[in-house]
Formats: C-alpha cells, structure tokens, sequence
C-alpha cells in the first residue's frame, strides 16, 4: 500500500513541476523505466533517491514523505 502511494505522490508532483519521466530520471542520475517502476508501486524507493528526487521535485524529503502520509491516512 504505501509503496503504490509513495508512487502516485511521485506522479503527482512530477506533473506539478511539469517534467517528465525522462527528464526526472537525468536530474536524479536514474534511468527512466526505474521511474517509471516507482510510479507504479513496483519498486520501493532507497532513502538516498528520495533525497534525489525531492530536490528535482523542488521540494523536501520531509515534505515529500507528509504527503505520501497525508494520503495513506485520507487526509489528502
């Protein structure tokens, strides 16, 4: 469960910041298709990526992991 929410938080700000797979994957020295496996609740992220693609997602590992739990808790 919180690994496909973790994944529909990443869409979400991905399309909030209007970058794709493509570009996020380049900013956080990742490959596209591991994205695009996080986004799907395939692939559970390492603490280290989450810091990578909170920076490219313009916000804060903190922020990002709230809102991953605002969600789980219905709250978002």
């Amino acid at each position: 469960m919180v690994v496909e929410i973790f994944g529909k938080v990443l869409r979400e700000l991905r399309d909030e910041n209007h970058i794709s797979q493509e570009k996020l994957a380049e900013y956080c020295d990742l490959d596209r298709t591991y994205i695009s496996l996080l986004e799907r609740g395939l692939r559970q992220p390492t603490i280290t990526t989450i810091f990578k693609l909170a920076k490219a997602l313009n916000t804060t590992p903190s922020a990002f992991i709230f809102k991953v739990e605002s969600e789980l808790n219905g709250k978002a």
